[in-house]
């Protein structure tokens, strides 16, 4: 099974502003959103449920310190066909993501 990746405006911003500042990040960046896509609970993700505020979403590691927090929609519908998406929320380290 393929997800389709949607990335919020707030995503994208952030994602943009850390590989400005972390220009080494952009192939593993680009290597854990092609493996989120794949599989999204992937063992090199270390993807794991969040609890309160955050409740319904996922964590997955893009680094030690980084992560990526989204949501699965499964059988959302787009233009009338049924996909399966990881909706991308924010981007960041531990203490800013959470």
């Amino acid at each position: 099974m393929s997800y389709e990746l949607i990335k919020s405006s707030h995503f994208s911003k952030k994602a943009s502003k850390l590989l400005k500042s972390h220009p080494e990040f952009i192939s593993i960046f680009q290597q854990t959103l092609t493996a989120l896509s794949e599989n999204p609970f992937s063992n090199q993700l270390r993807t794991h449920r969040l609890r309160g505020q955050l409740e319904g979403s996922f964590a997955c590691s893009l680094t030690y310190e980084f992560r990526i927090i989204f949501k699965i929609l499964d059988d959302y519908l787009i233009e009338g066909e049924s996909k399966d998406i990881i909706f991308l929320e924010t981007i960041g380290t531990h203490d800013e993501v959470y």
